[in-house]
């Protein structure tokens, strides 16, 4: 029960924490593994962001409040924001597992000419950009884009145990004063 407590009062540190990793993580990929991400990675990693943004103003919350951990509608948030996070890494990975379409301007299909692209013809320069729906890494069998999905998708259940804090320490502590 104490334990509960405990995640709930510091959930918000441990999304900033988590969502700086896996910011650390994909800058990492594209420094050293020369990975450039594709339109939809770099649409993931905004959700990061803006999930280090309210878990930084929660932690700021609850540090100067003195409360017993930052207001439950944080954790909220955070759910809601992972939970997109989830849907568009979902969405990402179906896409390059060929299950539904991805839009053209993410497969490198689209017939649309923009100055900067000739610009760059005209400049002798190969640029292609990365491609939404080819898998440039796997992990036991899952492309980075599945392990997002993975992530988010937990990152979203634990916030949302967390944004439901005191019911579930109620709900516990009443089973444990009936035993």
């Amino acid at each position: 029960m104490k334990a509960v407590l405990f995640f709930s009062r510091w959930w918000s540190v441990i999304a900033l924490v988590s969502a700086l990793s896996l910011l650390g993580a994909a800058h990492a990929f594209q420094t050293f593994g020369d990975l450039n991400p594709c339109h939809l990675c770099l649409k993931q990693r905004d959700i990061y962001w803006i999930a280090v943004g309210v878990s930084l103003v929660a932690t700021v919350w609850a540090v100067f409040t003195g409360a017993k951990g930052p207001p439950r509608v944080f954790s909220f948030v955070l759910f809601a924001i992972f939970a997109t996070g989830c849907a568009i890494a979902v969405f990402h990975a179906g896409g390059e597992l060929k299950w539904w379409a991805l839009p053209a301007t993410c497969t490198g299909s689209s017939d649309d000419v923009s100055i900067d692209s000739i610009a760059a013809m005209l400049s002798g320069a190969n640029i292609k950009a990365p491609q939404c729906d080819v898998v440039a890494w796997s992990f036991l069998g899952l492309s980075m884009a599945g392990w997002n999905a993975v992530i988010s998708g937990v990152l979203a259940v634990l916030s949302l145990i967390a944004s439901l804090r005191l019911q579930l320490y109620y709900r516990l502590s009443q089973r444990q004063v009936r035993s």
